[in-house]
């Protein structure tokens, strides 16, 4: 099975993209370049010249990577935040400290569009990139819960029974 390495966005703005993910989300820069290809025709690019920057965990290479590529003049994405959910992708999921986060993202004026619930006692937020992608900020304390998704498949839950059940280590009230 291949593993996925990094997801990239195609940014119009780095620096206001660095503001978000690096100044706001604490992300670190592990790599920046540009590169000449043949970029028009692998990815329908305006130039044979692109900027990548890798932003991620250098402790934690394995966490996920987030590339920002600008590949020129390329047309702005129109989000539409009252439209409903649609498919395709739909949001990148950062695991971080929610509040933080918020904080960090708000006083540098990147708070858009924020939006924020509460499942099972996590804090779950949603925010929005410069460049339109959704962010999904999943707060700390769901990382306890982490070991379930990674568990070898018991009869309840491919029965999907195990679908409600609280998050390990809570008990529920037995009537």
């Amino acid at each position: 099975m291949g593993v996925i390495h990094h997801s990239a966005i195609c940014v119009r703005d780095i620096d206001a993209s660095l503001r978000f993910w690096r100044d706001g989300l604490g992300f670190e820069v592990l790599m920046d370049g540009s590169f000449e290809g043949d970029w028009p025709t692998l990815l329908r690019a305006p130039s044979t010249e692109l900027r990548s920057v890798f932003l991620g965990d250098p402790a934690h290479p394995d966490a996920g990577v987030v590339e920002l590529v600008d590949l020129g003049p390329v047309e702005a994405a129109a989000p539409d935040d009252a439209a409903p959910a649609r498919e395709g992708f739909l949001l990148l999921s950062v695991m971080t400290d929610v509040a933080a986060a918020r904080s960090r993202l708000a006083a540098l004026g990147l708070e858009v569009d924020a939006r924020q619930v509460e499942v099972h006692g996590v804090a779950l937020a949603v925010v929005r990139a410069p460049d339109g992608t959704l962010v999904e900020l999943v707060d700390t304390p769901a990382a306890a819960n982490l070991d379930r998704l990674t568990e070898a498949p018991t009869p309840e839950t491919l029965s999907g029974s195990a679908r409600n059940a609280p998050p390990s280590g809570q008990r529920t009230e037995e009537r």
